[in-house]
């Protein structure tokens, strides 16, 4: 008789920011995991309207998906406008998109995700959550080097020595691409989900609102638009 063994880990917390890849995290979170937090970070962005977009996917996805609504826990916001400060990007400042001398586009944030992540962890040593969610990827990204890999792994590492804590920083994205991406949603949520991420998810790097594309809104010309308008193609593509 083959016994079914029992996940290792029962509690989690999503760094959401209410974008196409944090809100795939989510709900692969809440197929996992019993209980799930999220958190996201106010940095002076350029925009405030990912911050709004992130509430009401957590309303839908409550209210869509019962079955998962009484597994999400607390929503945190925390003020981190010190990296606002210390970051001259496109993303914190009224700046014209550009690649930078170093092959990095001008909307790297340097450090954001290590302090995103360090600051998660000290939220989840709080909270009693076992596992760190963020959707970092290498695969269809803008070459941040803060999203590879090796990054992901060194910080999990130096966490969990200076918290005293094993953590476990998941990263459900990183060999997949956006049409990937698509892909898993519909698995995890079915048509349903996917519409939710097409209406409701915000990515657009200048706040577009106003523009509705057939992947969603923005202005279908920045960076983050090209990735997730492609990607949406290539999953209508293949069917």
């Amino acid at each position: 008789m083959k016994v079914k063994s029992k996940p290792m880990h029962k509690t989690a917390l999503v760094l959401f920011s209410g974008g196409q890849d944090s809100s795939t995290c989510l709900a692969l979170a809440l197929s996992k995991y019993e209980r799930v937090e999220t958190v996201a970070f106010d940095y002076r962005q350029r925009h405030s309207v990912e911050l709004e977009a992130r509430l009401n996917v957590l309303a839908q996805i409550k209210l869509q998906f019962p079955h998962w609504a009484h597994k999400l826990g607390e929503d945190h916001l925390l003020d981190l406008a010190v990296l606002g400060q210390v970051s001259e990007t496109s993303l914190t400042r009224d700046m014209v998109f550009q690649m930078e001398e170093g092959g990095l586009p001008n909307t790297f944030v340097p450090g954001r995700n290590l302090l995103f992540l360090t600051l998660a962890a000290a939220l989840a040593y709080r909270r009693g959550l076992e596992v760190i969610v963020t959707g970092v990827c290498e695969t269809d990204y803008s070459g941040y080097p803060d999203c590879r890999d090796d990054s992901m792994k060194a910080m999990q590492l130096a966490l969990s020595l200076g918290m005293d804590k094993r953590f476990l920083i998941e990263t459900p994205l990183m060999w997949i691409d956006k049409a990937d991406t698509w892909r898993l949603a519909q698995q995890l949520g079915g048509q349903p989900l996917v519409d939710l991420i097409v209406e409701h998810t915000h990515t657009c790097y200048l706040g577009d609102r106003t523009h509705r594309h057939a992947w969603g809104y923005g202005c279908g010309q920045c960076p983050a638009c090209d990735l997730r308008a492609k990607g949406f193609e290539r999953f209508v593509q293949a069917g």
